[in-house]
């Protein structure tokens, strides 16, 4: 089994390692190999059509446009839904010393934005379009996660996005430098989420950072697990179900499991569009798992 992830020390990387662990304890045939995909979600969708993964991680945003053939992807790829891994929070950080308050302070600041062709940069084109400014309202770096901290940490940028929490280079980060996450302006927050659909509203707690004092909510993308409609539905339902019947585990092994359940349990009420996201199917060895475990009639 070949499960596509993200750059070194992501968050998807970290997740994907998490799943290889219960995979392996649930004795699903080896050997299970987890890979690095430095453009994370695309990379995944274009590997997972070359047949060269079984399994990807993407951000919900990115499925849709798959399936479609929809840019960046040259052709329609025939994603299936396998599971949801967790949802993330993106929020924009500056140094706790900076000038820079809330989001609409950004504009004509330095912001890494991850690389260019990231689901991270992406986000930030959606985000901001939504708010009616570009690229072009500010300057944005491109770099990815672990190099853009750096750079918040040396004064070399003035903000950064991440995504999401906890994660390795932002726990790093935040032992390091001191923090402020950007809240949004008034009414800012509610018009990113009505114009992006696929965002949920997340809350990052008190506490999360050294510097966060009251929680603060942000738009939150749900990142799922993804498979081909070409692959058998025993291999699929046989993953679903080892992720279904390890939730805990899963949480103990990377707290950015946790509260996994909560996004499986809609199905219950509203079915399988409850995990449809922008319109992929499931795969039917998924809505199998989902079935033996009680959670679709």
């Amino acid at each position: 089994m070949r499960i596509g992830t993200a750059e070194p020390e992501s968050t998807f990387l970290t997740q994907g390692l998490a799943l290889k662990a219960v995979f392996e304890r649930a004795g699903i045939p080896g050997p299970i190999d987890v890979l690095e995909s430095p453009s994370a979600s695309i990379e995944n969708a274009r590997r997972i059509e070359a047949g060269d993964l079984d399994f990807g991680f993407m951000a919900a945003n990115w499925i849709g446009r798959a399936l479609r053939g929809e840019k960046p992807f040259e052709a329609p790829i025939g994603l299936r839904m396998a599971a949801p891994m967790n949802l993330g929070p993106m929020y924009f950080i500056a140094r706790a010393d900076s000038s820079i308050q809330t989001t609409a302070d950004l504009m004509g600041k330095r912001v890494s934005v991850g690389p260019a062709t990231s689901g991270i940069a992406q986000h930030v084109h959606s985000i901001m379009g939504a708010l009616g400014k570009s690229f072009a309202d500010f300057t944005p770096v491109y770099l990815d996660l672990a190099a853009g901290a750096r750079a918040l940490a040396n004064g070399e940028i003035d903000a950064q996005m991440q995504c999401p929490i906890p994660n390795k280079v932002m726990t790093a980060l935040d032992a390091s430098v001191d923090l402020r996450v950007l809240p949004y302006p008034d009414g800012a927050l509610d018009i990113v989420l009505a114009k992006n659909p696929v965002y949920r509203r997340a809350i990052m707690r008190a506490g999360a950072l050294r510097a966060l004092k009251t929680d603060v909510a942000q738009p939150g993308v749900v990142n799922v697990l993804v498979t081909h409609e070409r692959q058998p539905a025993a291999k699929v339902a046989e993953a679903v179900a080892a992720i279904l019947a390890n939730a805990d585990e899963l949480g103990r092994l990377n707290p950015l499991f946790h509260g996994i359940a909560d996004l499986w349990a809609p199905l219950k009420t509203q079915g399988p569009k409850a995990l449809e996201f922008e319109g992929v199917p499931l795969h039917p060895g998924a809505l199998a798992a989902y079935r033996a475990a009680g959670l679709l009639a």
